[in-house]
Formats: C-alpha cells, structure tokens, sequence
C-alpha cells in the first residue's frame, strides 16, 4: 500500500493572478493567544513593475513586496490585512503584540497591536546594509524572544552568496518595543567562509561539485553551483541534560542551517553562548574529541527548513524537503527539473526527533504531481493538537518549482500520534 501524505488536501491563502510574471515566495505562519493565525508572503517576478500594490523593494535586481492575512477559523478560510514593502518575512508574537520582521537590504520590521486587523509603519533597525533569511523559527526562553537573521558580509559575489552568510542570533525583551534596534541584543557574525576551510574538508563528500568562491561553476548547462555555504537559520536550544550538547546555565542557543553542500543528507550548525555582561559569541560547537562540529545529519537539510520544539511531548519537529534522486548526473536532468540534482521542492516529508541529531520520519506531508509543482519551503506551527503548515507551492501552470504560483495551508490533526 502506498504511503498516503499526512496533509495533500489544503487552502489556498493567496494565488497568483499571472502565474508566468507573478511568483508568490516565503509563506511564514504564527498562532496567536486567542486562536487566530497570522499568515505572510512576498510577491516577484517581472510582472511587479505594472501589479498594484505598496511601494516595491529592489533586491537582488528584482522587485518585491509583502502580503498579510488572517484567519478566524484555524485555517479554512483567510482575510487580506496589509501590505509591507519587504521580504523574507514571518510573524511573532511578543507580549501583546504581533511582529513580522524581514529585510528591504536593511532589516525592516512592523507591528499589530490588534492581532493583525492594522499595521504599523515599516521601520528599519539597521543602515546601509545588507540582510538575508526566509522565514524560519522563532524561539523564547524566559522573557525574552530569540530569532535570526542573516548578515551578508561581503557584496563582491557573483553567485548565489550562501558562503558568506552570518547568521546573527538576535535577542529582545517581549515586552519591549521591537520597533526599536535598541531593543534588541545581536550576536557577534561568523560568516561560512570564514569557519569553515572548504579545502580541507575529506571524507564527506563536501563539497560535492568543485567550485569557485567568487563565481561559482556551472557544471551542467544551465545548472550552476555556488561555493559551499549555510543559510536559512532555525535556532533551537537543548533542554535534556544528558544531551552533549546541554547547558545547564541555560545560556546556550544551537542554530541550525540549511547545509549548502551540492548533496543531501547534511544540515549545519553553529551556537551562540550569551556570556556575563549580556552579549552573545557565535562559535562553532566541539565534540567530545575536540574536533570541530559543522555538518549533522539532517533529512532534507540541503533546502529550507522549519523546526518547532513541542513543550508537550519534549520532541524537536521537523519540516522539510525529501529529495529522491540527488545522484543523478546533472546533465541528464529533465530539461523541467529545476537546478541542481539536490534540488527537489515536490515533496514536504515530517520527522521528530528527542536531540535535533536522530530523526524519526513521521509521514509525507504533501505531495505536487511532478517536480515542477512544488510544495517546499514551509514553515510550521503548533496548535493544540495539530500541526499547521503554510507551503510555497505551485501547479501544472507555475514557471518552474522555484517560482510557484500559490500558498498553501495544511492540517496534520492529532501529529502527536505519529510518534513511535
């Protein structure tokens, strides 16, 4: 009998009206106290110069901008709120507000103090630079609200930049206004390329393809790849104290990264240790041996992916891309297949997992009927007992499954009895 997804059947939230100009990215979902969820996206393609809507932002020679909706009854149906001009962004709570922080180059941030019926102005906590991070997970421990975001720390690359990503851990009070840069503590940068000595890495297989750290190296036609790098930061922290990784001073903060490697099976990692007088040091973790840790294993880590961490059962939930056939060779890839081997986005695959290191796969979330039609870069939530999950999606009329045409909203009911 064939595996039967967890979650195939779905809402849409919003779809595009010009599926070959309009492309429809970053689907970030969070609950609110009283049941009500908040859902965002952002919106390019080179039909954004004539599409109504707010002032666009320009990055990466394209323009964008943002969308928010709500809903009232745990999904089944959505309400338009507002537009913000920038990108990359998800929602949080924190106190009584409700946030949604992304990046226009700068980090921009906004904020509802009416659980999203209106938004504040966009403000920006940083100048003149450059930002990065689809919407991944939010963390809170204590009074205070933890997220990251990525720095880019050198703009010379003439490739896809995931090389010189810094994922800076960020730090507020939830009662403070997080409007304010003031309000927040960043940790200190550490940019892959600067970790990580790519030419002496062995016996792993990484990086899979030879390249260039400027340009990058096309290895098929069509199909180029960038420098190894880490990218699209979650952040989570280890509570059990047998775990190696544990702190029983509760200061450390582990973030875990898509892996970009050329392959699969591998995500990264770094942490983040928040020291005496309030700042935080961003370092690679050590083993027991001594030996530096950057590369877990990680099902789907070679894309987007979202971890919650659930209070009830103590378990790390994972959301991810299953990848099937990541060794074929990259100049016998179906002229409709998107990039590289290592990346298919049709399949959103569910693991748990007790130490974010052994994963348990729980099911097949969703499936699209080909590689084009792609259900990927999700981000998750927990509600009572289920599970939400909002997709970048697409169907047989989308450009390609990195530029999907709609975003989906999926129900897991009862996830906890998935575990085994």
């Amino acid at each position: 009998m064939a595996v039967q997804p967890l979650a195939q059947q779905f809402v849409k939230v919003y779809e595009s009206p010009d599926p070959d100009n309009i492309w429809t990215y970053s689907p970030g979902i969070a609950v609110m106290p009283s049941g009500r969820l908040i859902a965002t996206l952002d919106l390019s393609g080179p039909g954004m110069e004539s599409f109504p809507g707010p002032k666009r932002v320009i990055e990466n020679g394209k323009l964008w901008f943002g969308k928010i909706f709500t809903s009232d009854d745990k999904g089944e149906t959505w309400q338009y709120r507002a537009d913000f001009p920038f990108m990359h962004a998800r929602p949080f709570v924190a106190g009584n507000s409700v946030y949604v922080i992304g990046h226009c180059n700068d980090l921009a941030i906004i904020r509802s103090d009416d659980e999203g019926d209106t938004w504040s102005d966009t403000s920006l906590m940083t100048e003149g630079e450059v930002w990065h991070q689809a919407p991944a997970n939010v963390h809170y421990a204590g009074d205070h609200v933890y997220l990251v975001m990525e720095k880019m720390t050198f703009t010379g690359m003439k490739t896809w930049p995931c090389s010189i990503f810094a994922p800076v851990l960020m730090r507020a009070h939830t009662d403070s206004n997080l409007l304010l840069k003031e309000s927040w503590t960043f940790a200190s940068e550490l940019a892959f390329r600067d970790a990580v000595p790519e030419d002496q890495l062995d016996y792993f297989g990484v990086p899979f393809y030879q390249s260039q750290p400027i340009t990058g190296v096309m290895v098929a036609p069509g199909r180029m790849c960038a420098p190894a790098g880490w990218l699209e930061t979650n952040v989570v922290q280890i509570t059990d104290p047998d775990h190696y990784f544990y702190d029983p001073n509760g200061r450390t903060f582990h973030l875990w990264m898509r892996a970009h490697t050329g392959g699969t099976g591998f995500g990264a990692i770094a942490k983040v240790v928040e020291n005496d007088d309030g700042t935080m040091t961003t370092m690679l973790e050590t083993t027991p041996s001594g030996k530096k840790m950057v590369y877990v294993p990680l099902p789907g880590g070679q894309m987007k992916f979202h971890i919650v961490y659930d209070e009830v059962d103590k378990l790390y939930w994972l959301l991810s891309s299953q990848a099937t056939d990541s060794m074929t060779r990259a100049d016998r890839l179906p002229a409709d297949r998107f990039n590289l081997p290592n990346n298919e986005r049709h399949r959103l695959q569910l693991h748990f997992s007790r130490n974010c290191i052994d994963w348990c796969f729980a099911g097949l979330v969703a499936t699209g009927n080909s590689t084009k039609e792609a259900r990927h870069y999700a981000s998750l939530a927990i509600d009572g007992s289920d599970l939400y999950v909002l997709s970048r999606s697409g169907d047989e009329r989308a450009r390609d499954a990195h530029n999907g045409n709609f975003i989906s909203f999926h129900k897991i009911r009862n996830f906890r009895a998935l575990v085994y």
